[in-house]
């Protein structure tokens, strides 16, 4: 049994790698990889509300890819959000549960203007709920994050002296968001990519497992956030 709800991870962020190696083993197309990944993501978000997380992120996509990966992967992986996210957000439980919904990345950039109406939509129908926070890192690079921020900073005229860390995360994309507690990294590869929410990571406790996201499933997450719940947290001292 999961220990008091205080002591779970405030927010929890999954990378979910690995979709095209399940669907390689399987003698599959990439996207139906991509596909599995997303029914399987529907269980974790149930099961990690059940849990008791409040903020639960996942990294969709990077900015490499969806401009480097072949063009029917593409297209196919843009289906997938279309399908998806439509599902989420007529969805009973988000409402009975009051989930807001955002999306973070340069997606309003790359998407087509059908996918985007659809985010916009999730976005709009659900910014007023207060209970659950539900975050979809879309075309996401966490470099590219902080480069924009430290461009904004600098173009504002603000002096020096006066960057502190709280006018840093003010001019972030994740700026509303805590920072992350306990990230999990599936797919048998332990590392982080693309500088990802490097600021929002710093205190971050990091868990890799070795399947891939199809197969990382209700269970496993509640290993994962077992095994966090065991790990003591000194912060230097």
């Amino acid at each position: 049994m999961l220990r008091e709800a205080g002591q779970l991870p405030r927010h929890l962020v999954i990378i979910p790698d690995g979709n095209r190696r399940w669907a390689k083993s399987r003698d599959k197309k990439p996207w139906e990889g991509h596909e599995a990944g997303a029914q399987n993501t529907e269980k974790l978000i149930r099961k990690a509300r059940a849990l008791g997380v409040r903020c639960i992120s996942f990294w969709g996509s990077s900015q490499d890819n969806l401009k480097k990966r072949p063009f029917e992967e593409t297209r196919e992986l843009l289906r997938i959000y279309q399908n998806y996210f439509l599902k989420l957000i007529e969805s009973e439980d988000i409402h009975r549960d009051k989930a807001r919904i955002r999306f973070i990345g340069r997606w309003e950039e790359q998407f087509p203007d059908v996918l985007k109406k659809l985010l916009y939509r999730c976005q709009e129908e659900t910014k007023e709920y207060d209970q659950y926070q539900l975050n979809f890192f879309l075309a996401y690079n966490g470099d590219d994050e902080m480069l924009q921020a430290i461009r904004d900073i600098v173009s504002s005229g603000v002096a020096v002296d006066a960057i502190t860390p709280e006018l840093l995360k003010q001019h972030l994309l994740t700026a509303d968001l805590p920072p992350v507690d306990f990230l999990v990294r599936t797919g048998g590869e332990p590392h982080l990519s693309a500088g990802f929410m490097m600021w929002d990571m710093a205190d971050a406790q990091l868990y890799f497992s070795e399947l891939n996201y199809p197969d990382f499933d209700e269970n496993e997450l509640e290993k994962a956030i077992e095994d966090y719940l065991t790990r003591g947290r000194r912060y230097g001292s």
